[in-house]
């Protein structure tokens, strides 16, 4: 598994992945800014409504498109000049190759969320805000990176077998707009691409409290273990090509 692990950073360096990390969350951070300083007569609660403001573009826009980005090109390298061949041939259990792309996967998406953060925290200064509330950050990026998770492993096991990058992101980000959807109907807490925005608390009226925390871990436990459980199946099953 170490190997694997380290094969996956190998493939990640120096990729245009990073790109997206870098980027991807400064324009929500941005949009949600600037909606927040045109909303001044709405929004009084300084940085809790910010953070509403860049969930509400970061959540369901942005990142799900940056983490089908991150699993499209994690899968994209397998699906070029045959490399699946060399990779099932390989002596190593299928079961782990799936596992070492969807933990790679976190570790990014990990680090976004920390980005996200500090992006955060950035902007409250610069539009005078005073002590940031750590702890709620420090809960909400821990629960974003867990919602997250779950999207990730769908979103490999998609990328798996469609070959178009273009046509996995795009339903990652459909798959964003859906999580919208749900979390309007008030089904945020059971939709797995609403579970982001869901733990990082994208809306005030989600927020969560006591045994909350242990029903959204344990769901976002289940879909991470359902959708892990699907790719090293079909991993296993997957022909060497001729």
């Amino acid at each position: 598994m170490l190997n694997l692990l380290r094969a996956e950073r190998m493939k990640l360096k120096r990729s245009p992945v990073w790109l997206a990390f870098f980027l991807m969350p400064i324009l929500p951070a941005v949009l949600g800014t600037l909606n927040y300083l045109n909303n001044l007569e709405l929004l009084k609660d300084e940085w809790y409504s910010l953070w509403t403001q860049h969930t509400l573009f970061t959540c369901y826009f942005f990142m799900p498109a940056t983490v089908g980005v991150y699993c499209a090109y994690i899968m994209r390298i397998e699906h070029q000049n045959h490399n699946w061949n060399k990779v099932l041939s390989m002596p190593y259990n299928r079961a782990d190759v799936f596992l070492a792309k969807l933990l790679t996967v976190f570790g990014v998406l990990f680090f976004t969320e920390a980005w996200i953060g500090i992006l955060y925290v950035a902007s409250g200064y610069a539009v005078g805000f005073a002590q940031p509330p750590l702890g709620d950050l420090l809960r909400w990026c821990l629960l974003g990176t867990l919602g997250g998770g779950v999207m990730a492993a769908v979103q490999l096991l998609i990328s798996m077998y469609m070959k178009s990058f273009a046509a996995a992101v795009g339903v990652a980000f459909a798959g964003g707009l859906s999580g919208l959807f749900f979390l309007a109907k008030n089904l945020g807490h059971i939709w797995p691409y609403s579970l982001m925005a869901y733990g990082m608390n994208s809306n005030a009226k989600q927020q969560l409290t006591g045994a909350g925390y242990a029903g959204f871990a344990l769901l976002a436990a289940a879909y991470i273990a359902l959708a892990t459980g699907a790719g090293v199946v079909l991993v296993r099953r997957k022909d060497i090509a001729a």
